[in-house]
């Protein structure tokens, strides 16, 4: 299994900043992939598992800073 991480900061007052583009870049994967990123509690964030050729990978959003 594989994890992407995607960092960034949580909360308005960052939305546009370039302190968020490990979100953005995990925004488009998941949105390349056809996958949709719900929040989690178990990961402290949101998640999405994407599966291609039998091989598994989660993409992260943490809410933790």
């Amino acid at each position: 299994m594989k994890l992407v991480v995607g960092l960034g900061n949580p909360g308005r007052e960052h939305d546009g900043t370039r302190h968020n583009a490990g979100f953005w870049w995990v925004d488009r994967l998941a949105a390349h992939s056809h996958v949709q990123l719900r929040q989690e509690a178990r990961f402290h964030g949101q998640a999405a598992k994407l599966v291609e050729g039998g091989r598994e990978c989660w993409l992260l959003k943490p809410n933790t800073s």
